[in-house]
This record gives structure tokens, sequence and C-alpha cells, in this order.
């Protein structure tokens, strides 16, 4: 009995951790110059190659024990490069990213539904593929940390990765072909196997591992079975709502940080690395954390590279590539639209309708914002080319809860100007709801019955709104508000109430408030705005159905009834894991900061709030994070916008999986 198909992907893994299983040498060999590593970490590199071995020979075989070698290879390499790792921040958050993804990969290996009773020719074929590319990937290793390792190493590393390689490609064509072709394919790898043993002499190891892996790609590329529930490599990521999430962000996040590299963003002749990254992400996660003065660091040309990250952050680029396609008189797969759908929480017949929906409802609010703004700067005493500038970059930013703006101090300098607080709290209170719930908010208003989501969303924007604006004037009425008048004081707390959930706009000094704002600024930042719209946080329909599960119980209430609708168990379940997902981020990203960083941890925790609730308010921590707590916050960041719970179910299959009857279990909670 032949393999399944999960069981082919299983056999390609196997191939990889064979091949890669000399690699932990160059790991030992980091950082040490021209000598020779202390005995601990040679010891440690030769553990984890043979636990890689052993894990790839067991995993398929004896998935436990396969399990118990990979976690020691897993762990003894990270220990072997450690003292690379902590001389690198960056290497060092990549070290552990990969070591908490192997932990978790391992643990969620299951294998496919046949038996291993045979090699079969698709597993053959996998194996074979994925062990030559992962001896491409040890040649591009190499060349990253080449400064840091003798040439020697490297030759023999990637000499025996690619053997490991070759004999994986011998025994398919041994096994699989016959007569001619089993001759042929003999032969080249006889041939390869004398070349890499002659580039240890000559040096060119690297150039004879890339040649073996290009030749056999194109030899396996043909040969691969399609079988007809296999998919591509990008219906993998498209076809899942969280990797379809993860990747469309990812993939934008990249490409701002290669344009802010480009020449005359800045009036300075470039940016760090790290800076065009971090600048990158909180603009298309609609942030508005910044580590560069937006006004006084970018031209004009990086300031409108910022606002593009922003719109397309804040609309999402699959909505915009749906749209497009339905312009152009083309449709999505029906599996597509499924995962759209999934996403913005629509009917498959309502789906353009909605995509189409929320661009014209983005679009004319950030208009009608644009000319207002616009206006009231110029009034103000911008010339006329400025306050157009102004007013559409403050319009788009505002709107798409982002918290960029073109004063190196936000809007203190028009903390006198109600009209322009006002019109940007109201761009922000609108962007961050979904457009159907800011189009239904008259209705409601006026006492007329609609949908219970919408309903609850805006119940729960109002209350946070007028009780923010309350706390704020009360904690703060001598507090950064003195010195205004009256009208100016209540303008204020409701332009913050508005702003501190979700925008990181400010009108007055965040860092000077007393720990009772702070604390009230804390709750309202990890709740955040609406599903549907440009906001961050658990979101207030998430808030809304915990608070009526709290008055449910208290009262004895076995079910949820609100609107003379009964609210499913699953909603609840669902968000509580919302909540829960946010506060296991939350603290892991504070933790790491507290280890990390010498700043107080009251910053700390105000500035992993404000990034995981996609916020921007800061109490000035941004500009004091070193490189590592630079890439905390962006991963904080780029977590909060996709939401931490889709990095949760991207471990998780999409198929639907059946409840088991079983009796009720009986536990004392109190």
């Amino acid at each position: 009995m032949g393999l399944s198909p999960s069981s082919h992907s299983h056999a390609g893994v196997q191939g990889a951790l064979l091949a890669g299983a000399p690699v932990p040498f160059m790991l030992a060999y980091m950082n040490t110059g021209s000598g020779i590593p202390p005995a601990w970490r040679l010891a440690a590199a030769f553990t984890a190659s043979v636990s890689l071995g052993l894990c790839g020979f067991l995993l398929l075989r004896r998935p436990r024990a396969g399990r118990i070698a990979g976690g020691i290879a897993a762990f003894c390499s990270f220990l072997t490069s450690l003292p690379y790792l902590l001389e690198n921040p960056v290497a060092a958050l990549l070290g552990m990213v990969c070591l908490i993804s192997a932990g978790f990969t391992l643990l969620d290996f299951r294998l496919g539904p046949a038996p291993l009773n045979g090699i079969v020719k698709g597993a053959c074929l996998q194996r074979t593929r994925w062990a030559a590319l992962t001896v491409s990937a040890a040649v591009g290793f190499s060349i990253i940390v080449s400064e840091r390792l003798q040439p020697f190493v490297i030759q023999c590393t990637l000499a025996t990765s690619a053997l490991m390689a070759l004999l994986m490609f011998m025994h398919w064509a041994w096994r699989m072909n016959r007569g001619v072709l089993r001759a042929i394919y003999t032969a080249f790898g006889l041939c390869f196997a004398g070349a890499l043993m002659m580039s240890l002499f000559f040096g060119h190891t690297r150039a004879a591992a890339l040649a073996f892996t290009l030749t056999t790609v194109i030899l396996l590329f043909r040969s691969m079975p399609m079988g007809e529930g296999r998919e591509h490599w990008w219906e993998t990521l498209f076809n899942h709502p969280a990797r379809l999430l993860l990747s469309t962000f990812f993939f934008l996040c990249f490409m701002g940080f290669l344009l802010l590299l480009l020449p005359n963003v800045t009036g300075q002749g470039g940016i760090a690395f790290v800076d065009a990254a971090f600048t990158s992400v909180s603009a298309v996660c609609v942030t508005g954390l910044i580590v560069l003065d937006t006004p006084g660091v970018f031209t004009f040309f990086g300031q409108a590279l910022i606002l593009l990250l922003i719109q397309l952050g804040g609309l999402g680029i699959m909505s915009i590539a749906a749209v497009a396609l339905h312009a152009i008189g083309r449709r999505l797969s029906l599996r597509q639209e499924s995962v759209l759908t999934t996403m913005t929480d629509s009917d498959h017949k309502g789906l353009t309708g909605a995509l189409i929906r929320i661009l014209k409802f983005t679009f004319f609010a950030e208009a009608i914002g644009s000319l207002i703004l616009a206006a009231l700067f110029y009034f103000s005493g911008d010339p006329l080319g400025k306050a157009v500038w102004r007013g559409l970059f403050t319009a788009i930013s505002a709107f798409c809860n982002a918290g960029f703006s073109l004063q190196s101090n936000s809007m203190i300098p028009y903390q006198n100007s109600p009209l322009i607080l006002q019109t940007v709290a109201a761009l922000i209170i609108f962007g961050g709801m979904a457009p159907a719930t800011s189009l239904l908010a008259p209705n409601w208003l006026m006492g007329r019955r609609i949908p219970l989501a919408p309903r609850i969303a805006l119940i729960t924007t109002a209350v946070m709104l007028v009780s923010g604006m309350v706390f704020f004037l009360a904690f703060e009425w001598n507090g950064v508000l003195s010195g205004l008048s009256l009208g100016n004081k209540i303008h204020n707390a409701w332009f913050q109430s508005a702003t501190l959930r979700t925008a990181g706009f400010n009108s007055v000094d965040v860092a000077g408030v007393v720990s009772p704002t702070f604390m009230v600024m804390i709750l309202f930042m990890f709740i955040g705005g609406s599903p549907g719209g440009t906001a961050g946080g658990v979101k207030t329909t998430t808030i809304g159905i915990l608070v009526m599960t709290f008055w449910a119980n208290i009262n004895n209430r076995n079910s949820i009834v609100f609107q003379n609708r009964r609210v499913p168990s699953a909603i609840i379940y669902r968000a509580i894991t919302i909540v829960a997902c946010f506060a296991v981020v939350w603290f892991g990203a504070t933790l790491m900061l507290e280890v990390t960083q010498t700043i107080s941890g009251r910053d700390l925790i105000f500035e992993v709030t404000s990034a995981i609730g996609t916020v921007g308010l800061s109490t000035g921590a941004t500009a004091r994070l070193d490189e590592m707590g630079k890439i905390i916050i962006m991963m904080t960041m780029f977590a909060g916008r996709i939401g931490p719970m889709t990095l949760f179910m991207l471990l998780s299959e999409d198929v639907s999986v059946p409840e088991p009857h079983c009796a009720d279990a009986k536990i004392n909670l109190t």
C-alpha cells in the first residue's frame, strides 16, 4: 500500500532533515574567527547533527521517538549558536522564532491515514526534492555567515549535505527506474559525487552543490505525480484564511521595506535597515509608532510611500485585488471566494458588493475629510499646497487609524482648534467601525431596529467613547488638560477618548498622564475598535459578548439572549479565545522587552499594549529601543494587525472536527 499525499510531504520533511544534518557544525564555528570552538560547542553540534539524522530516520516509523530526537536537535542547535546569538539581536530573535516553530511543528506532526508499508514513487521524489532544496538553503546560509566561518568548514559541511541528498537521489533512481534511465541517473550521481570530492581540494563546493541542486530539481520537476488532491504551493497559502491574511500582510510589509530603501526617501541620504522595516510594518499595520520623525526625516516622496502603505494596509490588499478582478470581468475561484467570505464575514452572493461598498465608503470619507482638513489647515496659517497635502495625509491616516502625522508632536499644535480635533476624531470613529455599521449608525440613533452585531458594536463604541471622555476629564482636569479653557478641555478629552483605542494621535502629552489615566488607556487600547474596520484590539463585539456572558452567569442564566436572539456558545468560546490569544502575545512581548531593554516597566507595558492594539501612542519609549526592542515591537504590531488568534490558527487544519458525545465533567471553579 502507498503513502497518502500528506505522507508524501512528510517524506519530504525526512529528506530535509537528513540533508540538513551536517549544518549544526557551521553553527559551532560561527563567531570563532580562525580558531577551534570550545569542546562544549562541538559536542552540542555533534549531538544536534546526530539527532537530526535520527529524527529524519525515525519520524515516519516511530513518530514519538522522532519528535524526541527533533527536540534534542533543535535545542542543541540553539545552544551551539548561542555565543553568536548573544552578540546579534536580529539573529537571536530569528533563532528564537526558528526554535519555537520547530517545537510547534514537532508537536503538530501527524502521519497521513495510510500506513507506511513501503517507499512509493511520490514519497521518494518528495524526499529527494526537499533534500536538494535544503542543500541550496545551506549554501545561502553559508554565504550570509561566510565572514564568520572558516572556508574549510563551509566546504566540508556543504559537501556532506550534498552527498546525503545525492544518496537519496540515487536511491530513488535505483528503485524507480529500469534500464537506460537507471544507468543515466547512476552516472549522473557518480559524476556529481566525484565533483563534490574534488571541490573540497579546489574550493568550489558552493558551485558544485548549487549545480547539483539545480540539476536535480529540473530532472524531478516533470516526474512529480499530479494526484487528484495535490495543491500548488500558492494554493496552500491562498486557500486558508489565516495563511492568506499573514502572507498578504507580510508581502506588503516586505515590499514597503524595499521601497523605503530607495534613494530620495529621506533627506539624510539613506535609512537603516531596521528603521526602514519598522516604519514599513508600522504603516502597513496602521499602528503609528515611529522611530524616525515623519515630517523631519522623510521627503515628500517618502511621505507619499508611507501614505500608500497606510492605505493598502488599512483596506487590505486582497479586498483591492478582488474588486480589481471584478472590474476587469474576472472572478475568483469558489475556494478563494469561500476564504474571502470568511475574512469579511459576508456570504458568497454579497462578497463583491461588500468589498465595493468598503472601497466606496473609504474613499468618500477620506475625500470629505481631506477637503475639510485642508481648509482648516489653510485657515490656521499653512500655505495652500502644504495645507492640501497635510489635509490628505491626516485624513487617510485618521480614517485608517494609523496615527502617522505631518507634525512632529502629532495634534498638540491644534489642541485649541476644536474643528480640526473633531474632524479627525470623526474620521477615527467611522474608520474604526465596519462601513455597514457606520451606515447603520443614524438608524440606531433614531431608535430603529438594526441587526444584532452592529447594535453590539455601536453600543460598546458609544459607552467607551463617553466613559473615556469622562475618565480623562476627571483624572486629568488639573493634569495634562490644565491651562486649557473649559470647552477645549472637553474637546481634547473627547479626542483622546476617540484616538487612544486604536488611532495613535494625541493632542496632549501622553507621557505626563497620571496612573489612573494610564490604566484606563491600557484597557481601552486593549479593547480597540470594531470588526470590519481598520482598528485593532480584541474588538468591541468581543467585549460586548463577554460582558453579556458575565451578566448572564451572575443571573444564573444558561444562555445569552439579546434582542430576541440567542448567542451561540461557539461565539462565546471564540470571544474568550481571542482575549486569551491577545493576553498570551502581550505577556510574551512584554517579558521579552523587560529582559532585553533598560526602559522602565511602565513605559514598556504601554508600548506593547499600543503595538498589539495597533494604536501608535507612545510615552517616548519607541525612540529609546535598541535593535532587538524594535524587532520585538515590529513582531507585536504585525501580530496585532492580523490578530494573535490568526497565528494560532496557522497550526490548525482547515477541516471540521466531529464533536464527541461524552458525559459532562464536574469541575469546581470557586
